[in-house]
C-alpha cells in the first residue's frame, strides 16, 4: 500500500511539473497531452481534477500575487485549464469509479441532479467547474451554471429544472451578502444549499452564519456530501436581516452606500498624507483608488459577517501584493487611518479598521514609515 501511495504522489507531481510547464508556455496542445497521458496510464478523472488542475491553478494565483505573472497572462492560463477540463470530461473512463463514491441511491431510482453555479457577482468559476465534473464522474446529473448567476435567474432554472440540491460557490468574502440571498433565496422553494469556496472562511464559518444546509472544504467532501443527501428547509428562512442581528446597527448599509464618496475621499487625503503621490501618473491613479474601493468592499463584508478578523486577512494579503509590486505598506496603513477618521460614527467599522492596522504594523516591514514608491 505505501508503494502504491508513493508512485501514485510521484506520478501526480510529475503530472503537475508537465502541466504547468505548458501553461506558462501558454501551450494548450502540451497542457492537454500532459493531462490525456496520465489519463490513459489509468490516473482517474477525479484524481486529475482535483490533485493536478486544481493544484495548478493555485499556483497560478500564487504567481500572480507574487508578481511574476500579469492578470492577462492568468486570465490566458486559466483558460487553457478550463479547456483542458472540457475536453476530459468526455474521454472515456478507464476503469470503474472506486467503490463508494457513486451517489447512494435504491435500485432503479434516478440520479440526483445537481445544479451548481457562482454566486451572483463572483467571477472565479474554475473552482465549481471542478466540482460539476467530479460530480458528473461519481453519476450525479449536473447543470452548471458558471460565473456570477443572479439570484432570480438561479431560481427561475431551479423552478425548470427539478433539482434536488444546489451547490453554491464563492471565492471572495466581498460576495457573502449575495451568496446569503442565494442560499435563502434557494431554501425558500424547498432546496437544500451546499456551499463552498474560499469566501467562506477556511472552516466554513461564514456558512453557518448564511445558514447553508451544508459546507464542504474541497470538491471531495461536497460530492460526498451529496450523496448522502442533503437535509431539505422544513420551513421557508426568515427575511436573511433577521437572522443577522448585528445589520440592524445599518453600519454594512451605509459603508456600502457610500462606497463611491469613501473611495474618493480616502484617495484625495493620501495626496497629502503620501507626497510621492503628486508624480503618479493616471494609471497610478486608478489603481490607487481600485485598492481604497476594494478595501472599502472587505470592510463592508467584514460589516456584514461582523467579523475583524475577515478584514485583517485582506488587509495583510493586500500588504503582500503591494510589497510585490514594491509599494511600501506604510501608505496601505495611512488609508486605513483616513478611512477611520471617516467612520467616526460607526463603532464596529472603526473597531475593524482598527485591527487591520494593527494587522499591518506587526509586519516588519510595515513598522517604519518609508518613502511611497
Amino acid at each position: 500500500m505505501t508503494t502504491h501511495t508513493t508512485t501514485s504522489s510521484i506520478g501526480l507531481a510529475g503530472t503537475r511539473e508537465r502541466l504547468w510547464a505548458a501553461l506558462e508556455a501558454r501551450d494548450e496542445a502540451a497542457a492537454a497531452d500532459a493531462v490525456f497521458d496520465a489519463h490513459d496510464a489509468g490516473t482517474t478523472t477525479e484524481d486529475l481534477l482535483l490533485d493536478v488542475i486544481g493544484p495548478v491553478q493555485a499556483r497560478v494565483g500564487g504567481e500572480w500575487a507574487a508578481g511574476r505573472i500579469g492578470v492577462a497572462q492568468e486570465h490566458a492560463v486559466t483558460a487553457i485549464q478550463d479547456r483542458v477540463i472540457a475536453a476530459l470530461a468526455h474521454r472515456p473512463p478507464r476503469h470503474r469509479t472506486a467503490a463508494g463514491t457513486a451517489p447512494r441511491r435504491e435500485t432503479g431510482t434516478a440520479p440526483r441532479r445537481v445544479t451548481v453555479a457562482c454566486v451572483d457577482g463572483e467571477w472565479h468559476a474554475l473552482p465549481a467547474r471542478l466540482l460539476a465534473e467530479v460530480l458528473r464522474s461519481r453519476g450525479f446529473l449536473v447543470d452548471y451554471l458558471g460565473a456570477h448567476v443572479p439570484t432570480p435567474h438561479l431560481i427561475a432554472h431551479l423552478h425548470q429544472t427539478g433539482a434536488d440540491a444546489v451547490a453554491l460557490s464563492a471565492s471572495l468574502p466581498v460576495r457573502l451578502p449575495t451568496a446569503h440571498a442565494a442560499v435563502t433565496a434557494v431554501q425558500a422553494i424547498g432546496l437544500p444549499v451546499l456551499v463552498g469556496g474560499a469566501a467562506f472562511g477556511p472552516d466554513g464559518r461564514y456558512a453557518l452564519l448564511l445558514g447553508a444546509d451544508g459546507w464542504a472544504p474541497d470538491a471531495r467532501a461536497a460530492a460526498s456530501l451529496l450523496a448522502d443527501g442533503l437535509r431539505r428547509p422544513e420551513a421557508p428562512p426568515q427575511d436573511p436581516t433577521r437572522e443577522l442581528p448585528h445589520l440592524s446597527d445599518q453600519e454594512y448599509t451605509l459603508v456600502t452606500r457610500s462606497r463611491t464618496r469613501l473611495t474618493r475621499h480616502v484617495v484625495k487625503e493620501l495626496e497629502h498624507a503620501v507626497p510621492a503621490m503628486a508624480a503618479y501618473t493616471d494609471r497610478q491613479r486608478e489603481r490607487t483608488a481600485e485598492d481604497i474601493a476594494h478595501i472599502v468592499d472587505f470592510l463592508a463584508a467584514s460589516l456584514y459577517a461582523d467579523d475583524a478578523e475577515l478584514f485583517t486577512g485582506f488587509v495583510t494579503w493586500t500588504a503582500g501584493i503591494l510589497r510585490a509590486r514594491g509599494v511600501p505598506g506604510d501608505a496601505l496603513v495611512a488609508a486605513l487611518d483616513v478611512l477611520s477618521d471617516t467612520q467616526h460614527d460607526f463603532p464596529r467599522a472603526r473597531t475593524h479598521l482598527l485591527a487591520g492596522r494593527r494587522a499591518l504594523t506587526r509586519i516588519p516591514e510595515l513598522s517604519a514609515p518609508g518613502p511611497h514608491s
